[in-house]
């Protein structure tokens, strides 16, 4: 397969020699070309999404629901091919990617039912004979740079309430998801949705990234991926008064107490720390145990790792396969590197494919200071960190002392602490009894402190990102 752009819903290739893909679960495979956009192709979207919101912006919100049903049916008639190019080009499970495009159907269809619903409310005029009202109104032409480690997830969880309150979409996502962007796009062409109301433009972040920021008429952008980036997205959004959303890191906790069952919660936290190699902004990095089980837990748990084997995505009883490339393999390495000359290890997994690939055994260590890089920064990748804390006030002291607040977990069967802790923990979405990866798509998904920006994604937070508010008053006698 070669990457396309898409723009006024045609295929436009890109005349380039072209980059080789190759799977991550086997180097031997190429998997296909990934051919690079120029600012020229940005050019070309930009005016096709600025006359698709004149046509789209003008529908009702029932007519633009049936493109997202559609949109829908045509994902989850396709869901295989699609999870099976995903899982090839980035190296995530086939079972978690096969969910994952399912999330994506449910997703449209949620959205698709936003279409109908009231999306204003009457206000009492301080004149008489006044009807005044609010409504929201689309914004635009909206941006959309999406993440390669839920390559199908994430950019219908922007696009999908995008498109569904009117507005057009400019999409760019990361090298490593371009074929199942290009791929998915390939499969919305059966919708024919309406010309330029979703263009799709693969390039490098270093040629387009900031041309698309600094250039192209955004009226907002929504933003996935590391802080550091996403800071720089807000800076240039900021600068030009663009509404934006930035969804970065996390370095998220998960306490587990003296009550709680430790059978049942070792397999939740390693679901959390290890699935897609811990590659989830939401995974589990820290698992902070109270000190009267802290040896129990920790023996339990090393068991539990060691049954861990990282192996070919495509294999159905894959727990974890490698991480998704080169460039993140090296960066793991490095974590793993300083892990074992500077703790202790608890726990190590095994690499079972028969193949090379980029495969990272799951490790937790412990016995380091908390101002340790393996305990502050974000590694994206399957290595967590056990934290020993003498009590439940110092295992929420331990949990909040870091810049990120994506996600915290505590297990409990205290009802008391468990209020507590979802009162106390500085983060933006916090659980009991759950992992921390876990976050369900009708509900806000977004993060405190260096985390996320200030808006919500997912549920209804989406619609009023999407939106703007119009005030509207008439006098009917005059």
């Amino acid at each position: 397969m070669e990457t396309t752009n898409w723009i006024s819903g045609e295929s436009v290739a890109v005349r380039d020699k072209g980059q080789i893909v190759y799977n991550p679960s086997n180097l031997e495979e190429e998997v296909g070309v990934i051919h690079y956009s120029d600012r020229s192709h940005v050019m070309q979207a930009e005016e096709a999404a600025k006359q698709g919101f004149r046509t789209w912006s003008k529908l009702t919100g029932s007519t633009r629901a049936s493109y997202l049903y559609q949109m829908a049916n045509v994902l989850e008639k396709s869901q295989s091919d699609l999870a099976t190019l995903a899982s090839r080009e980035m190296g995530k499970p086939i079972t978690e990617m096969m969910g994952e495009v399912m999330r994506a159907v449910h997703l449209l269809r949620y959205y698709a039912a936003e279409g109908v619903r009231s999306n204003g409310e009457h206000i009492p005029a301080s004149d008489v004979h006044v009807i005044q009202y609010s409504i929201r109104v689309p914004l635009g032409v909206v941006g959309v740079i999406t993440p390669w480690n839920f390559p199908v997830a994430i950019p219908i969880w922007k696009i999908a309430p995008a498109l569904i309150c009117g507005n057009t979409v400019i999409w760019k996502p990361a090298d490593n998801a371009a074929l199942t962007a290009s791929k998915m796009m390939e499969l919305f062409r059966e919708v024919n949705l309406p010309e330029g109301v979703l263009n799709l433009v693969i390039g490098k972040g270093s040629v387009i990234g900031d041309f698309l920021l600094n250039e192209v008429d955004f009226q907002a952008v929504s933003f996935t991926g590391s802080s550091t980036t996403g800071a720089h997205v807000a800076s240039i959004c900021a600068k030009r008064n663009i509404k934006y959303q930035t969804e970065m890191g996390g370095k998220n906790a998960a306490i587990v107490l003296n009550d709680a069952d430790l059978d049942k919660t070792i397999p939740i936290v390693l679901s959390g720390a290890f699935r897609s190699a811990g590659q989830k902004c939401t995974a589990t990095s820290r698992i902070i145990v109270e000190d009267g089980i802290y040896e129990s837990f920790a023996s339990k748990l090393s068991v539990a790792v060691s049954n861990l084997k990282a192996v070919q995505s495509l294999d159905p009883t894959a727990y974890l396969g490698p991480v998704a490339s080169k460039s993140q393999f090296e960066t793991v390495s490095q974590y793993e590197k300083l892990a074992f000359n500077d703790a202790t290890l608890v726990a190590e997994g095994e690499i079972e494919a028969n193949t090379e690939g980029y495969y990272i055994k799951p490790l937790v260590v412990s016995g380091i200071q908390t101002d340790h890089p393996l305990v502050q920064e974000e590694i994206f990748g399957p290595v967590s960190v056990l934290l020993r804390a003498n009590n439940f006030d110092e295992a929420i002291q331990l949990s909040n002392e870091t810049i990120y607040g994506l996600s915290a977990a505590i297990f409990t069967n205290n009802l008391s602490k468990a209020h507590r802790f979802l009162e106390e923990a500085q983060a933006g979405m916090v659980r009991v009894n759950q992992e921390t990866a876990g976050v369900e798509y009708q509900a806000p998904f977004g993060g405190m402190k260096q985390s996320s920006s200030h808006t919500r994604e997912q549920g209804q937070a989406a619609l009023a990102f999407y939106t703007t508010v119009k005030t509207c008053a008439i006098k009917h006698t005059f």
